[in-house]
């Protein structure tokens, strides 16, 4: 097959999908988006048929998020130092947070910057006035001396970002 055929059938395939999930919807009247199909001859989107929906089957989190009306979020700490661990040792730390604002809080990621650092955190909405925790594992491996690494947290905030620290000072074995 070439590969126009198949961008033609890929194309034909993510309307219907599109489509069929507005259809899906239960068409909700409060907002309408434009289904945009792909003409295959010509590669350029053309406006099919409005369909009301509110759901968007194709938007990642990272979008809901983008969208979503903003809150605050507060931290009992932002910072947390292990002290002297030991080299392959696993130290574990909770950050405590609770949603400030009036919005439902929507944690889209949390990252710690390297492999060493692994954050657990909350995939529900947490509602205003709501509290949650943001649980990070620390192993250093066969790192040695001050060691300081970050998880940075990616919400419906603003600022969207917020940067958690844990430090420790690791000892050879």
């Amino acid at each position: 097959m070439n590969s126009m055929t198949k961008f033609a059938q890929l194309t034909m395939l993510a309307a219907g999908v599109v489509v069929f999930a507005a259809c899906q919807s239960g068409g909700n009247n409060d907002q309408a988006q434009n289904v945009v199909v792909a003409n295959p001859s010509t590669e350029t989107a053309a406006p099919s048929t409005s369909v009301k929906s509110t759901f968007d089957p194709m938007a990642s989190r990272s979008e809901v998020v983008q969208n979503r009306a903003k809150t605050t979020i507060s931290f009992t700490k932002y910072e947390h130092d292990f002290g002297t661990v030991q080299q392959d040792s696993q130290n574990h730390y909770q950050f405590t947070f609770t949603n400030t604002g009036t919005e439902p809080l929507i944690i889209e990621s949390a990252t710690g910057s390297c492999g060493c650092t692994v954050p657990n955190y909350p995939k529900q909405p947490i509602p205003p006035g709501g509290t949650g925790t943001i649980e990070v594992e620390y192993k250093p491996g066969k790192q040695a001396n001050a060691q300081t690494k970050t998880v940075t947290v990616v919400a419906n905030t603003e600022p969207k970002e917020t940067t958690l620290r844990v430090k420790a000072f690791v000892q050879p074995s």
